[in-house]
């Protein structure tokens, strides 16, 4: 699912129309004006019109409800009753934005008062006093239990009331997407990594989407069927994505080819859009053999949306797919080094790396040892993009919750550890020490996500939608 359904509707008192003509045909063309807004590609919006009855108020809800929007719009175009409000949202049962916009930045008092005819300045004002309701209606939402969250602003030309409704849409697009994610399961934890272990129950709950349980033994027998032709043609898209030093053989290039050819071939049969996973190998010469080549295959699936976390992490690939969905991207990462000369954290991790998000092309490197784990074969070395980045863990509390952890930071320039793994030096505008101390004191995992631009805010209105509580360190 990459798309979201939004509902909307305006607010308005039928008791006015016949006493203010032209009155409700202008509050009309201001909601069509918010829906124009609201409109974009992957996004369906339900709009219902002005709701200014009771009994308009109850078909609505349900209206939405056979809808199944996933997040409401509600303008506030004028004074309303709050009981035409309340049976909305009651039958919906989806998170509610309030929006309180002016339709001009202030009214034009000379010309109001050149009205002289009291009821035509009346039906002038109505038009213009969106705010008078707002009070009301926060009032009985918060009198019924019902979250709403706020957007005061201007109707015309106001770049931060639309940049929140931006991001509403967007975090509410990402919310679909792992509703319906597929996250596949492959191996075990890696053992003794007790701040890896997350409850799966829990994430269900929380984000929504299926996990699937998947045998390494699985993966191993698609490479069976792999044929030479596809791997030759992997092997040609491997030198297009990559660059392959001269030092990585013909027959680790196969080897890691064929995987990845196998690697698609599961993810489809699946139907996955995440992946975790993490395999010792050892006694089994099939399986060692398709898990110590997985790397540029789980990379070329990072880089196309389906991100896949090593060490079999699941809150970190959680966080990755929420990056990516959001088109930052999500490469894992973990602490490498503290430079204090710089004041900057070199972060990195070994296995895939997001390539589509690299700084420059993503360099292939053969290794003789996989670090703490079994084989060797080819791994991959990359920088995220130099500029604005944000840090993503989802940590999970000493009560079993989870939470998001956020901080957004930058991505320079300088020397990285050239030793085939993925890692970045990013300075952060707290320091260098402040961060760490920070960070750690959430107890996260010790893996994060890591993405392009600051988009906190954003992340920030996914977790009021998943009812998590959320932390941005900087």
């Amino acid at each position: 699912m990459n798309h979201c359904r939004i509902g909307l509707f305006g607010v308005g008192l039928d008791t006015y129309w016949p006493q203010f003509p032209g009155l409700k045909t202008r509050l009309e063309s201001h909601l069509a004006q918010v829906h124009h807004q609201l409109k974009r590609p992957g996004v369906e919006v339900v709009n219902l019109g002005l709701i200014d009855s009771v009994p308009k108020a109850f078909e609505a809800g349900h209206r939405f409800r056979r809808e199944d929007v996933d997040l409401i719009f509600l303008y506030v175009t004028t004074y309303a009753l709050s009981s035409t409000v309340l049976p909305v949202v009651q039958r919906a049962k989806v998170p509610v934005i309030v929006l309180n916009l002016s339709p001009d930045p202030a009214m034009d008092y000379a010309r109001f008062n050149r009205l002289k005819d009291r009821t035509a300045m009346t039906g002038d004002w109505l038009a213009n006093c969106s705010a008078c309701a707002v009070p009301e209606i926060a009032n009985v939402f918060n009198r019924a239990r019902i979250p709403f969250h706020q957007i005061t602003g201007i109707l015309h030309d106001d770049p931060i009331c639309w940049n929140e409704v931006n991001a509403w849409i967007e975090a509410t697009r990402v919310a679909g997407v792992m509703a319906h994610n597929r996250l596949g399961l492959m191996g075990h934890y890696y053992g003794g990594m007790l701040d890896v272990v997350s409850d799966l129950t829990q994430h269900c709950a929380t984000f929504g989407g299926h996990m699937e349980q998947i045998e390494v033994d699985e993966l191993a027998a698609l490479r069976r069927h792999v044929t030479a032709g596809q791997i030759a043609k992997r092997i040609n898209e491997f030198r297009k994505k990559f660059e392959i030093g001269p030092d990585c053989i013909r027959a680790e290039l196969e080897r890691a080819a064929c995987t990845s050819v196998a690697l698609d071939r599961l993810v489809k049969e699946h139907d996955l859009g995440s992946l975790a996973y993490y395999y010792m190998g050892t006694g089994n010469a099939e399986n060692e053999d398709a898990i110590s080549s997985i790397i540029l295959g789980n990379s070329l699936l990072t880089a196309r949306g389906i991100p896949v976390a090593g060490e079999y992490e699941v809150k970190n690939v959680q966080a990755m797919k929420i990056m990516d969905t959001f088109g930052a991207g999500g490469s894992f990462t973990e602490y490498y080094a503290l430079d204090f000369k710089d004041d900057v954290v070199l972060m990195g991790h070994d296995g895939p790396g997001h390539i589509a998000i690299a700084q420059g092309r993503t360099k292939v490197r053969p290794l003789k040892v996989y670090h703490g784990k079994v084989g060797r074969g080819l791994s991959v070395e990359m920088s995220v993009k130099h500029g604005p980045v944000t840090l993503l863990s989802v940590v999970q509390t000493v009560d079993g919750r989870l939470k998001l952890l956020m901080a957004q930071a930058e991505s320079v320039p300088g020397p990285i550890l050239e030793i085939g793994n993925t890692n970045s030096r990013y300075r952060f505008s707290v320091g260098a020490r402040r961060f760490v101390n920070e960070w750690n004191a959430h107890g996260p995992a010790h893996h994060c996500a890591v993405g392009m631009g600051h988009i906190a805010d954003k992340i920030k209105k996914l977790g009021l939608l998943l009812g998590m509580e959320t932390i941005c360190i900087c």
